[in-house]
Parts: C-alpha cells; structure tokens; sequence
C-alpha cells in the first residue's frame, strides 16, 4: 500500500494528523514519526492529548497529510490508529524524545497506524486518485 514514493514523502517531511469528535476536527504536526518494517506508521505522543480523546471516541479513525512543499508532492493516508503505553516502539520514542527535550520531556505511549487508503494530493493527472 505504501510504495516508495509515498514512504519516501513520509520519511523526509512532518506529517499533519487530523482526526474528529463530536463535528470537531482536531490537527496537529507531528516530528517523532516513522514507518515500521510492516508497513504501519508510528507515531510518538508527546502532546497528543486532543488526538487521543478523539481517537478513544471514534473508533481509532485517524487521516494523515504528509507533502514536499518543494514539489508539491502529497498523500493522504487515512487508516485506524492503535495506542500503546509500553514496548520497543514507545521506549525508542522515549529516547529520542528525552534527548532532544534534554530529559524536559518525555514520550508517553505511541500510535501504530494501519494504513486502509491512501490518495494523491499532488496536483495534477493522479490528484485524487486512491493508490
């Protein structure tokens, strides 16, 4: 589902998450970011308090936009985020948060995303069109 162009957008630029309770869109950016070996993207919470009561609220339904605003270059992944608290991928959050934040701040849990679609945003012949 993610090719290498989309995984190469994704692994070079911030992503914007966007989720939705109640008829209230909630966006935010996100830097500690990454594509696991199985395709899922995963996400280090931070400040991710908004995004996680929404996701409680609607079933785990996130969108992502990620784009290269050198060539305009996008995609939108929409997909079902999972949170957890412990494991290899919240601990390699926790250390990479902690050393920017020089220990000030620290990782809380992670969002494992399951790509379900994902849809060109670059302008042009393909835009919209669902890969």
């Amino acid at each position: 589902m993610l090719n290498e162009n989309v995984k190469k957008v994704l692994n070079e630029n911030m992503w914007d998450l966007a989720t939705c309770q109640n008829n209230e869109p909630n966006v935010v950016p996100v830097a500690f970011k990454s594509i696991s070996d199985d395709g899922k993207l995963t996400i280090g919470d931070v400040f991710l308090d908004t995004t996680l009561k929404n996701l409680e609220a609607n079933g785990g339904k996130i969108a992502i936009s990620v784009y290269d605003a050198k060539n305009l270059e996008g995609y939108q992944i929409k997909g079902t985020a999972e949170y957890v608290t412990e494991g290899v991928i919240v601990d390699t959050y926790k250390a990479m948060v902690e050393k920017m934040f020089s220990g000030a701040a620290t990782a809380k849990g992670a969002l494992i995303i399951t790509p379900e679609k994902v849809i060109v945003t670059t302008p042009g012949a393909d835009n919209k069109k669902e890969l």
